[in-house]
């Protein structure tokens, strides 16, 4: 996964606007989790982040599964010719 580098110092920097009861909460929630707003808001969408690329790269399937997927991927490609006579045909432009 993308993660910040501890040792590193800070390059650039993000800016939202909040109201003030959204704010009072991140504040609330950071000083729960003993940080500041700012860190807490930065590592609370990384993990956002992390979560949603990883759902575009892996997906977790039961054994069984997992063998049909492999086979269905090993398997020779399969003929359609609608494809086959789609992509013989010359380009209208």
């Amino acid at each position: 996964m993308f993660e910040a580098a501890a040792a590193t110092p800070k390059e650039t920097r993000l800016s939202i606007r909040a109201t003030e009861p959204e704010k009072a909460i991140l504040a609330e929630a950071a000083r729960v989790r003993h940080t500041n707003i700012s860190k807490f808001v930065l590592q609370a969408s990384l993990d956002a982040a992390n979560a949603i690329l990883m759902h575009q790269t892996e997906f977790p399937l039961p054994p069984d599964q997992w063998e049909a997927f492999c086979e269905r991927l090993d398997a020779p490609p399969k003929v359609v010719p609608e494809l086959q006579r789609l992509f013989s045909e010359q380009e209208p432009f």
